[in-house]
């Protein structure tokens, strides 16, 4: 993989680095918010590694500017020193795909790397979903619920994905961990934090809801009529 680490501590960059390389990967490094912006934007990455308290502009700022503005679609991987379920959902919903928390180990860090640049690389070769008013065309990568489209990031993506092909069944969190992250499940906030994200791009005030928590059971996307909730 080609990989962009976004730190300004530099022990932690250099370690990062010397561990990916070693691995076989070819990493860039910025110590800044600005230049990492400029190198994100400027080259084509597998993904990126985003520390979130960065000088010049912080990490929140430019993963937001880089989906919105320069419109790029890398995976961004946050790596974070807060673990609260709603800095976490900030950092998703500013545009991220997932995130872990500091200290972290270098050997999960690679597998949610490998995971996401994986996911990323096969996204255009699905075909075509529909619950209710909720499409999601997967050849083109386009979700729209009636006249809206939806902008989502890979990982509440792949969920969506997951819950419309075996819509309306109820599927287990760990079935829904297992199709995202492997064998490499993350924190308990995690999911919860992924969902918040895809539920409230979906399901809109004045809309009915499609997405529903199944208490002791897990998840499902259904319309009304067809819900087992």
């Amino acid at each position: 993989m080609r990989l962009l680490v976004i730190e300004d501590n530099r022990d932690l960059a250099a370690n990062l680095v010397d561990f990916m390389e070693d691995r076989g990967h070819a990493v860039d490094v910025a110590g800044d918010g600005l230049t990492g912006l400029h190198l994100a934007t400027v080259n084509e990455y597998d993904a990126i590694l985003l520390d979130l308290m960065l000088p010049g502009m912080d990490g929140i700022t430019l993963c937001r500017k880089l989906r919105d503005d320069a419109r790029k679609t890398t995976p961004v991987l946050i790596l974070t020193a807060r673990d609260a379920l709603d800095d976490k959902i900030v950092g998703l919903e500013s545009g991220a795909d997932d995130y872990v928390v500091k200290p972290f180990a270098l050997r999960e860090v690679e597998a949610r790397l490998k995971a996401l640049a994986r996911r990323a690389q096969s996204q255009g070769l699905q075909t075509h979903l529909q619950v209710g008013n909720l499409v999601f065309d997967t050849h083109i990568m386009r979700v729209a619920r009636g006249d809206r489209t939806l902008e989502l990031p890979p990982i509440p993506l792949r969920l969506l994905e997951t819950l419309m092909r075996q819509s309306p069944k109820v599927l287990a969190r760990s079935e829904l961990e297992h199709a995202v992250w492997g064998d490499t499940p993350p924190d308990s906030d995690s999911l919860r934090a992924h969902m918040h994200v895809l539920r409230s791009s979906i399901d809109t005030e004045g809309e009915a809801p499609l997405i529903r928590t199944v208490r002791g059971m897990g998840y499902q996307i259904a319309e009304q009529d067809a819900s087992t909730s």
